[in-house]
């Protein structure tokens, strides 16, 4: 058997679990998974049935680890899309396609996974469960949802020096993933026009990021406590940029917390509505040319909105906070966190600026993806 070049030792999950005091081991499983696709190496999925498919991440992919992925195979490389990228190809897979990529350069690979579409659709072939979760563990690693994926034959594979991962450690790692918060440390830090407020860190999920709760003033936690959960935005929150209204409702809504007495602003890392900043500033290029948000999401694979509240929730119980009353303009929102158990009895408005360079994004949120956004009463109440 000839040596896999990308990888050197093998890494596959310890047949022996860690002791339950490191965590459990089927999160530890998918942490070191998506770390692994994060890296540019394969990875190599399994199902109980003895399926087994050997994946990489177009997005951490070069011409020299896709000509070696293309080697070891020998042959039956495919690109996975998700369905609503497959869409965009002008196919209707729901559930995405496997796109044939064979005799093609790295560099056309591009026109597939994340281009806008043009000419015919490629040909293609129904995906495996695999494939979808090969995608998820995309995902968690922050990466666009693109993967070369080969099926494994029974017989050994240079990819068996890979990293492994079964799709039922995929499900356990996820439903684990978002229950082990711990609150690390809590400090005053007054602010600004704000007052007093104390940040409150928590580690936790997929590779123990930190995520921040903001608690302003001294909510009473024995009534519903207004809370704002602000997804971070880099270029809006700290570089002022122009294109959306997130600096002014993350500043907004701190003074509103104020303005009521006192509530808890949690700020979670979930960049480009869950997508990434790589992903984000990606869409952004498209909205350059006139795409709207959705649509230069659904380019890149993405749905309207990927973000995800169970960590929102759990920083919530470790606060001591179950009953709240959101400050969104996304009902949405207000459904997705009370599907994670917590009793969220009322919604306020959060709104900023609208300018020329953001009121096409507003009105995109209001009319596909149902924000309680009225552009034009507010253009008018400024005017």
């Amino acid at each position: 058997m000839s040596a896999y070049p990308l990888r050197a030792p093998a890494m596959s999950t310890p047949t022996v679990p860690l002791p339950a005091p490191f965590g459990h081991p089927a999160a530890i499983a998918c942490e070191r998974a998506a770390a692994e696709l994060r890296s540019g190496r394969p990875l190599v999925l399994h199902e109980g049935t003895g399926a087994r498919t050997a994946v990489l991440a177009l997005d951490g992919a070069t011409p020299a680890s896709y000509a070696a992925f293309v080697a070891a195979a020998g042959a039956g490389v495919s690109l996975f899309v998700t369905g609503i990228r497959a869409r965009v190809l002008g196919i209707d897979a729901p559930r995405g396609a496997r796109l044939e990529v064979a005799g093609r350069h790295f560099d056309s690979l591009a026109a597939l996974a994340y281009l806008p579409s043009e000419g015919a659709p490629p040909a293609w072939t129904s995906p495996t469960g695999l494939d979808a979760g090969a995608a998820e563990i995309a995902r968690l690693g922050l990466l666009l949802p693109v993967l070369l994926v080969h099926d494994l034959e029974a017989a050994p594979s240079p990819f068996d020096a890979c990293a492994q991962l079964s799709l039922q450690e995929l499900a356990a790692g996820a439903a684990h993933a978002n229950r082990d918060w711990e609150l690390v440390v809590r400090t005053e830090v007054p602010l600004r026009e704000v007052g007093p407020a104390q940040f409150v860190v928590f580690r936790g999920g997929v590779a123990q990021r930190d995520q921040v709760a903001i608690i302003v003033g001294q909510p009473d936690l024995t009534r519903p406590v207004p809370v704002r959960v602000h997804s971070s935005c880099l270029t809006g929150d700290l570089f002022g940029s122009l294109k959306c209204d997130c600096g002014d409702q993350l500043r907004n809504g701190l003074l509103k917390l104020a303005e009521l007495g006192g509530g808890v602003l949690l700020y979670m890392d979930q960049e480009g509505r869950g997508t990434g900043i790589a992903a984000k500033l990606r869409a952004y290029g498209y909205q350059h040319v006139g795409m709207d948000t959705i649509d230069a999401d659904a380019l890149l694979g993405f749905g309207p909105d990927e973000r995800r509240y169970e960590g929102a929730a759990a920083m919530l119980r470790g606060l001591g906070v179950n009953q709240v009353r959101l400050l969104t303009n996304n009902p949405a929102k207000v459904e997705r966190l009370r599907a994670t158990g917590i009793e969220v009895v009322g919604r306020m408005p959060v709104t900023g600026r609208i300018t020329a360079d953001n009121e096409g994004y507003l009105r995109t949120k209001a009319a596909r993806a149902g924000h309680a956004l009225d552009v034009d009463a507010l253009i008018a109440s400024l005017s």
